[in-house]
C-alpha cells in the first residue's frame, strides 16, 4: 500500500463527477516516493518511503527535525 513512512498519509476517497454531474467513488493516490535520505546526525542513508511534499519539507527543514515533528524515530 502506498503510504507515507512519517506522516501516514495514504489514499483517499474523492468523487468522479460526471459531465451530467453523477457522482461516483474513486480513489485518489498520493505519490509516495522511495528514497534514500542522508541524516548527518546519524551519519548514514535512511530508506524512507515519502511523499513528494514530505520530500520538500525535508529538504528545507532537515530529516530529523520533521521526524521529530510528527514524532518519528530514524
Amino acid at each position: 500500500m502506498a503510504k507515507s513512512d512519517i506522516t501516514g498519509k495514504r489514499k483517499m476517497v474523492a468523487n468522479h463527477v460526471s459531465h451530467s454531474n453523477i457522482k461516483t467513488k474513486r480513489w485518489q493516490n498520493v505519490n509516495v516516493q522511495t528514497r534514500r535520505i542522508w541524516v548527518p546526525e546519524l551519519g548514514r542513508f535512511v530508506t524512507l518511503s515519502v511523499t513528494t511534499r514530505d520530500l520538500r519539507n525535508i529538504d528545507k527543514l532537515g530529516a530529523t527535525a520533521y521526524a521529530k515533528r510528527y514524532g518519528v524515530k530514524l
